[in-house]
């Protein structure tokens, strides 16, 4: 069924949910897509799948304007905005009464998710039982670099095509608020963040935008069960922020960087019912495994069942 919050008096979010027929007597897995995803990406589609055949009720969240719903919020989303999901959590518990919540996002939505746990630190609800990222993109500033290279040239098109056509639509509904004159000098994603991001939130610029919207600003303070997943192949996600003492000094973060893996694709032989998605399949089990036993904390080197292969 398709559910809106709204999380500010000028923002609306859609989510697509699926409960269980008992909704409060089953955990609750929010989910969070990437830059230019939705609730309708295949990820998203394959975690809450695997979710809900593991007892979970899902809420599948567009981010602001994502999804077709850029009539929805007057103004823009960014890769630090952690309001929105926060306000879906306390919506859940406080409205709904539900009493086990897990957050599980991918590449920005996993940058969401680990900030939105940081920033609450010890001040956590007991119902948040887990938050997971995939390929999260933690550091803004070292992704974007990653980004600039020649070689990831399609995956920056692709994001800044996307971009502007999003602007395009925004202009259109808000002509008030948005300018589509930079829209000829935007070919890079800092660009863009330049000219539009960072401008309306506040920011300085483009590089106190990925500063302060980073996870690694409040990854030391996440006191909630936490994985990460990425893996050593990806093309704009380097791997050596989660090898950083922050992250691995915090023993509620198991961390697992895998060889092969690409940027959120984690793809290994399929077997019987088992799709090959080993991603989606180690975050429902992790947050299960969470779920079920709150008060322990995670091991860094969990023994996951099978090797990953490219």
């Amino acid at each position: 069924m398709a559910r809106h919050f709204d999380t500010a008096p000028d923002a609306r979010v859609l989510a697509h949910c699926h409960w269980h027929q008992e909704p409060r007597q089953h955990p609750t897995i929010v989910l969070l897509h990437g830059l230019e995803g939705s609730s309708t990406v295949h990820y998203m589609r394959g975690m809450a799948d695997k979710a809900w055949a593991a007892g979970w009720n899902v809420v599948r969240l567009n981010q602001r304007n994502c999804g077709g719903t850029e009539g929805l919020s007057r103004g823009l989303y960014h890769s630090g905005l952690t309001a929105d999901p926060l306000f879906v959590m306390r919506e859940l518990i406080d409205a709904d009464g539900l009493p086990a919540i897990a957050f599980a996002g991918y590449s920005l939505g996993g940058n969401v998710v680990l900030k939105l746990a940081g920033d609450l630190g010890d001040q956590a609800p007991a119902q948040l039982c887990a938050v997971c990222a995939v390929s999260p993109t933690m550091d803004l500033a070292v992704c974007v670099g990653a980004l600039e290279r020649r070689a990831n040239y399609p995956y920056q098109w692709n994001f800044v095509r996307n971009l502007k056509g999003r602007m395009r639509r925004k202009a259109a509904l808000f002509p008030q608020d948005f300018s589509l004159e930079p829209l000829g000098r935007i070919w890079t994603v800092r660009q863009f963040d330049e000219a539009y991001t960072a401008p309306y939130y506040g920011f300085a610029d483009a590089t106190d935008y990925y500063h302060r919207a980073s996870a690694m600003r409040a990854i030391d303070r996440i006191r909630v069960p936490s994985l990460i997943l990425t893996a050593e192949n990806d093309p704009f996600v380097p791997p050596d922020p989660f090898r950083d003492a922050a992250v691995t000094g915090n023993p509620f973060i198991t961390t697992v960087v895998t060889r092969d893996g690409g940027h959120c694709a984690f793809l290994e032989q399929a077997d019987g019912d088992y799709d090959g998605y080993w991603a989606e399949r180690e975050v429902v089990r992790f947050a299960t495994a969470a779920w079920r036993d709150k008060s322990s904390t995670p091991s860094r080197t969990p023994d996951l069942s099978l090797p990953l292969r490219a």
